[in-house]
């Protein structure tokens, strides 16, 4: 199997997609394989996968999103690596993701929680809450993809692997400056340490064999100390580390005396709700989110009201 799951890795690479993805892709197509007696996937289809998908519905009690990652990986290895385009798989049992109102932070908690923040995790907080970004695409985000001629940034490879710009705020157009010198300085460090390269997708890296060595791929947000890259073996400054991320900003939440359930992704929840509430319509939010379907946005008008304004309890009036 092993021998097979190589080819896996090799495509996955060839249609660039992330590590997080090549890791999640072949756990799940090597899971597939085992629950078959480690039968080859040429020998299965249809049959095999509705069963799969739905025993990871009715035996394992998995999430609605760990369900469709699963049967994403599938439909990977089929249309990609094999070749053969299975349509639509009939008999699915899909595990009901309940519909959510996301929490979100008003105005003055985010203030309260960015008080909590400093350096370049506030930079990187201030980043998601002002531009609307997932965690990842910050902590992806290069040197190039900023653009302050136009005042804006560059995301590449979002959810759904599409590529947008948003806007980047005049506020942060000065820390952002400082924090490209910063990295400059580590960057021309490591080169005269005999370092200085960056991880970049492979079909970039044959395309520009010297770009990993060039300061415009380095990341915005580089880790304080050096590793080793898992597939090229090469020592390299990699991205700050989501968790690092992460258990910093609960701790500010918990500091700043707020009691919601707030996690890093709750800046971009709130920062498509204050967008709605200063009048911004759900076409322009969905576009700057990066939506595909304008019905996802359609959830932040469940948190206000078009006015703005929230309904007044009648308990209020009595």
């Amino acid at each position: 199997m092993s021998g097979f799951l190589d080819t896996v890795r090799q495509t996955i690479r060839v249609q660039q997609l992330s590590r997080r993805t090549e890791k999640s892709y072949l756990k799940w197509i090597g899971n597939y394989i085992r629950f078959n007696d480690l039968r080859h996937p040429n020998e299965m289809g249809s049959a095999e996968i509705r069963n799969y998908i739905n025993f990871l519905a009715d035996q394992q009690a998995v999430s609605a999103s760990t369900q469709n990652q699963a049967l994403s990986a599938l439909v990977f290895l089929y249309r990609h690596v094999l070749g053969r385009d299975l349509g639509q798989i009939q008999g699915l049992n899909y595990v009901k993701r309940p519909p959510k109102i996301p929490a979100v932070l008003s105005r003055d908690e985010v203030k309260r929680v960015l008080a909590f923040l400093s350096g370049e995790n506030s930079l990187l907080a201030r980043l998601m809450y002002g531009c609307g970004l997932r965690l990842l695409e910050g902590l992806r985000l290069r040197i190039m993809d900023l653009d302050f001629e136009n005042h804006s940034i560059l995301i590449h490879q979002g959810k759904g692997f599409k590529d947008r710009r948003v806007p980047l705020p005049d506020s942060l157009i000065h820390p952002l400056k400082e924090q490209l010198n910063r990295v400059k300085i580590i960057h021309e460090t490591d080169k005269q340490n005999g370092y200085g390269t960056v991880f970049i997708p492979d079909a970039l890296a044959r395309r520009f064999p010297n770009g990993n060595h060039d300061f415009r791929w380095q990341y915005l947000f580089p880790q304080s100390d050096l590793s080793q890259d898992p597939v090229t073996g090469l020592i390299q400054r990699h991205h700050l580390l989501p968790s690092t991320f992460q258990r910093l900003f609960l701790n500010a939440v918990l500091n700043a005396g707020i009691t919601k359930r707030a996690s890093p992704h709750t800046l971009r929840h709130s920062f498509a709700t204050h967008l709605l509430e200063m009048g911004y319509d759900i076409r322009t939010v969905q576009d700057v989110l990066g939506h595909q379907d304008v019905r996802t946005t359609m959830i932040y008008t469940h948190i206000i009201q078009t006015s703005g304004k929230m309904v007044r309890s009648p308990l209020d009036t009595i």
